[in-house]
């Protein structure tokens, strides 16, 4: 029997698995599986290089399901193939790893989460680049429908595996004409997507994606081509069922049972036809560990610069790293790295949802990774950041020109959500230090923690508060001013905990005895023991952020139950252009605001 016809054969099972599957979860989308089955048959039952045992070898290829709502066809591949063993007919229940769409949480197979559409190519894009600072052999595939062309994510990656001429990713296209709702916007115009993708410098193959000899010929290809390169294959959802096959108003819908023995009878039931898997070798993969930053800070030093230093100092004890920068690492001062390796600084330039997608493929591929923008900027990749989180590996976000403390360029640029955004994150970490000694001790703690980590910097030059061999604990604070008769405690962070000192300095010429404490880990919060702290005093909370999602919130949730009153300044409008000091005055966060509160 030729290849050709076992990977067709083996097409028709994972079809028929597909359609059993959904049906048994009564849910689920079987006509978008149907659509790929040649194009899954090939990749893995033939053409990709991976360990069946082991889906940790760091040598195998690897493949991103972009598409994620298909899931099932994936799930049933990975079964015919031998890597699982589980009840294929346990899709989406609570108890069964093979959950609605893929995800890592306890699926080794599955190394980001999918299904909110257009993001595959980034994270593939950051995978190709992690095989190539670790000097891996194995290719990248990334399997898209066609209805996430539409994100501008998907462009943002294409422009850059282009520019970077990236030889060890492969995209393909499922371009099944239908959407949910309708035709989608190119349909089976493939010469349209052609031309776009050659556009950004991509080797195009447009391909009959149910002709599986049509199929290995573009992979084989595509293997061999010097720059990226991407399949359009052309199918049709629904594939090998007559009542559904290029219908409408079948996305998303499982067929019921007498349906289903309907459709079986017109795909043929075959036994598992034979197959080789090419098995790549074994590798060792190293894990990043956290790294004890010494530090020399005597003068007056921004953090954003403190974070470079520290960025720097990292990448000397680590050679792994990689710092990603949205075209403002002077800003930011990632741009440090470059002194270390300019091999280890990638330019991501303003398109910052690609950026955190390749943080996301380089994490996940054991590369240990800084990602940085401005504050405000973040928040146009929640998505991205979003399913980062979900999936659970040590990426490290910074933002830098965070609040009106930045001054004139207006609020357009200023930080003033950002906590909010990292906060509401499943299992993250988010740390604003006040001082160039905080932030280079906390930079180098954030290496090697399985979760997303924040961290907040400002613009303008800062005193240095600590001494160079203080130690910052994440999930602690600091208490940087103490009076055991204390009646307040003033609570900041970052450019508001020089405003509470300032503070501190005019109050005790006055007779007030208060405490300033440093919050520099805004989560996890240290409730027990802030809570032990407070005992009896009144308790004001400065900081440069709205009053939503913010410190204010992590004091006041701290402090629930207990009567404390907690006095919250915060941004409570939009702000203005003006000098630092004038905006910290007129949003009320300064020295002025905090003494007027204790009097």
């Amino acid at each position: 029997m030729s290849l050709q016809r076992n990977l067709g054969g083996i097409a028709n099972i994972l079809r028929r698995d597909s359609m059993e599957m959904t049906t048994a979860a009564k849910s689920g989308h079987p006509t978008s599986c149907l659509s790929c089955a040649e194009l899954m048959a090939s990749l893995f039952f033939h053409h990709m290089h991976y360990d069946v045992k082991n889906a940790d070898n760091p040598n195998n290829d690897q493949f991103i399901l972009s598409k994620g709502h298909s899931a099932p066809i994936l799930y049933a591949t990975l079964f015919r193939a031998g890597a699982i063993k589980d009840n294929l007919l346990s899709l989406r229940k609570l108890t069964s790893r093979l959950e609605g769409h893929p995800n890592p949480r306890s699926f080794p197979w599955v190394k980001v989460g999918t299904g909110s559409l257009g993001q595959g190519l980034s994270v593939g894009i950051g995978m190709a680049l992690a095989a190539k600072v670790q000097k891996r052999s194995y290719s990248t595939y990334v399997l898209m429908g066609d209805g996430e062309i539409a994100e501008g994510s998907v462009y943002e990656a294409a422009e850059l595996a282009g520019h970077f001429r990236l030889d060890n990713i492969v995209a393909i296209v499922d371009v099944n004409r239908l959407g949910q709702t309708g035709q989608t916007m190119v349909g089976h115009r493939m010469r349209k997507y052609k031309k776009r993708f050659d556009g950004f410098g991509w080797k195009t193959y447009v391909i009959n994606g149910h002709n599986t000899k049509a199929v290995l010929k573009a992979l084989a290809r595509a293997k061999k081509q010097k720059k990226p390169a991407i399949i359009l294959a052309k199918t049709y959802k629904g594939k090998g069922i007559s009542f559904i096959e290029n219908k409408e108003g079948w996305h998303g819908k499982a067929l019921d049972e007498a349906q289903l023995v309907k459709a079986l009878k017109e795909i043929p039931d075959t036994l598992m036809p034979p197959f080789h898997v090419h098995k790549p070798a074994g590798g060792k993969v190293t894990t990043a560990k956290k790294v004890a930053v010494k530090t020399s800070f005597k003068k007056d030093t921004a953090t954003r610069e403190a974070y470079g230093v520290a960025l720097a100092y990292i990448a000397k004890k680590n050679k792994h790293v990689i710092a990603l920068d949205g075209e403002v690492s002077n800003s930011t001062k990632a741009a440090a790295i470059k002194k270390v390796d300019i091999n280890r600084f990638v330019e991501c330039y303003i398109a910052e949802q690609n950026m955190v997608g390749m943080a996301m493929g380089l994490a996940v591929q054991h590369i240990p990774v800084f990602c940085s923008t401005f504050a405000a900027f973040f928040t146009r990749a929640h998505d991205q950041l979003r399913m980062a989180a979900l999936s659970k590996a040590n990426m490290n976000f910074v933002g830098s020109h965070a609040g009106v403390s930045i001054g004139k360029d207006g609020v357009s640029q200023m930080g003033l959500d950002d906590m909010a955004l990292f906060r509401a994150l499943p299992h993250s970490i988010v740390l604003y230090p006040s001082d160039a000694v905080s932030t280079a001790k906390l930079t180098g703690s954030m290496l090697g923690i399985k979760e997303l980590c924040y961290l907040r910097t400002t613009r303008a030059n800062t005193p240095i508060v600590y001494k160079n061999g203080e130690s910052f604990p994440i999930g602690k604070y600091k208490v940087v001013k103490k009076d055991n008769k204390a009646t307040h405690m003033l609570v900041g962070a970052g450019i508001t905990l020089h405003e509470c000192l300032k503070a501190y300095e005019i109050l005790k010429k006055k007779g007030k005895k208060v405490i300033v404490v440093d919050a520099y880990t805004i989560k996890p919060f240290p409730v027990k023991d802030f809570r032990q702290l407070v005992k009896g005093k009144k308790v004001i909370v400065a900081e440069d952020h709205y009053e939503q999602g913010g410190l204010g919130e992590v004091i006041k949730s701290a402090l629930s139950g207990t009567g404390t009153k907690v006095n919250h300044l915060c941004v409570r409008a939009i702000p203005h252009s003006g000098t630092a000091e004038e905006l910290l005055h007129k949003y009320e966060i300064d020295k002025d605001a905090i003494v007027s509160l204790v009097q």
